[in-house]
């Protein structure tokens, strides 16, 4: 082969992989891939939470004939390069695009820009300050922090002190279970009191810095609380190292190998729980239903569940604290 002909092959060749980081082509007959492709923009990748969106928008694709487009930033913290991947999806002229927004105000002059191009819009996960979008699809996440402060105050007998690993300032989603969490202590517990709250930034060690950094002003708290799987696992990390895993009231968010396994040793008390695979599944439903001219509801609640030690191996439950991804092979 000539030297200009080998060069063809390395270009088709490195062209081709690039496409297949980004884009879920069909596996098997009956798995969709029609024409109409579906971009799916999560927060982050490396999470489960991710992974069992990404599932569900899959077989979302799968039973409605379309093609599913999956790419995000690697960390939920990447905002600049979620807004470039939103662009690239308006620049390839996507049917849809579905969006979990990082940052409720940054990605606002981006999500117009979809609208401007004429693509329909679906956000999930997490609220933007915008109503250009067909339809939110989500938990209702300020109950979620109602429910993670009425199970607090029932392991605390409605006494005590508590710290909060919160999120990030930009995140709605994590905001507002943070809100719920603390409006709900403060009206119908108020001798629960916060000592004090720092942000880990969706990351575990830096909420591991906080939960330490708190732990160290109020060695006497009586509880922790965690409202995403980050923040929960560097608060659980940060209670093992002083040895205070199981002895401090702990209610977390969000689910992981790791949390499982520390709700099952009665090291978490309790984890309020989403429905990631349904956002997937819903989300691309969503789309699709408005391309084909179908009504679509302005929001869809993908439902909040408490899991504690004692329910975790019933059968939805255990669904949802250990997703099948089976599909994403």
């Amino acid at each position: 082969m000539s030297a200009k002909g080998l060069l063809a092959v390395v270009i088709a060749t490195v062209t081709l992989t690039l496409a297949g980081c980004s884009r879920d082509e069909p596996v098997a007959k009956g798995d969709g891939g029609g024409t109409t492709t579906i971009a799916v923009i999560p927060k982050g990748t490396a999470h489960v939470f991710w992974q069992s969106v990404h599932a569900g928008a899959r077989t979302a694709a799968r039973e409605l004939g379309v093609s599913v487009a999956w790419q995000g930033p690697q960390t939920e913290t990447m905002k600049d390069q979620q807004v470039s991947i939103v662009q690239d999806f308006i620049a390839r002229k996507v049917d849809g695009i579905v969006l979990a927004p990082q940052d409720e105000n940054a990605l606002v002059p981006v999500a117009e820009e979809v609208g401007r191009a004429g693509i329909p819009l679906v956000i999930f996960d997490s609220a933007i300050a915008s109503e250009q979008y067909v339809s939110f699809v989500a938990t209702d996440n300020y109950r979620g922090g109602v429910e993670a402060a009425r199970r607090m105050a029932k392991l605390l007998n409605n006494k005590g002190t508590v710290i909060v690993i919160k999120v990030d300032p930009g995140s709605a989603s994590t905001n507002a279970r943070e809100k719920g969490f603390e409006e709900t202590l403060a009206k119908e517990f108020p001798e629960i009191t916060i000592v004090g709250s720092q942000y880990g930034y969706s990351d575990r060690m830096k909420s591991r810095a906080a939960a330490e950094d708190l732990l160290a002003k109020h060695p006497d708290v009586s509880g922790v609380f965690g409202p995403n799987e980050s923040s929960t696992f560097g608060a659980l990390l940060a209670l093992q190292a002083r040895n205070l895993a199981g002895k401090k009231a702990f209610v977390g968010f969000d689910s992981s190998p790791e949390l499982v396994e520390a709700l099952r040793k009665n090291e978490i008390n309790a984890l309020v729980l989403q429905n990631p695979f349904n956002m997937g599944y819903q989300s691309v439903k969503a789309v699709v239903d408005h391309l084909h001219g179908k009504e679509v509801s302005k929001r869809i609640d993908t439902g909040v569940y408490l899991v504690t030690h004692d329910n975790m191996d019933e059968p939805e439950n255990k669904k949802l604290l250990s997703p099948d991804l089976s599909i994403l092979d």
